[in-house]
């Protein structure tokens, strides 16, 4: 079992940045591959981003790639999303997603705001 709580969503100007964190509970966190997806108002939830356990691939959503970064401390249970230069486009309810052995775990999310 494992349990996601993301943090450091907010408002924020066109232009600006943000860092999403997600703290991961569970013994096997190492396992997993660690994931942020993202649901606009009216739209289907999206992939962002996710990471292999090692930390060593990284995959990106077109509309995000140069401007978001993905990063995970096996250590502290953690996976970060760093995202500049944001755009009202990228507002969104981001979840932070673990998958691996068989399971699929999400966060409860968290709101990321973009004015323009």
């Amino acid at each position: 079992q494992v349990q996601l709580v993301e943090s450091g969503g907010g408002l924020v100007q066109a232009g600006g940045s943000l860092r999403l964190s997600c703290a991961a509970s569970g013994r096997t966190f190492i396992s997993y591959t660690m994931g942020w997806f993202r649901r606009a108002p009216g739209k289907e939830r999206e992939f962002v981003a996710s990471i292999t356990w090692t930390g060593g691939r990284t995959y990106y959503a077109d509309s995000v790639k140069g401007r978001f970064t993905i990063s995970r401390d096996n250590a502290k249970n953690t996976v970060n999303l760093r995202m500049n230069n944001l755009k009202p486009e990228d507002t969104a309810v981001y979840y932070c997603n673990a998958a691996g052995l068989g399971n699929v775990y999400w966060g409860q999310g968290t709101q990321v705001t973009v004015s323009s």
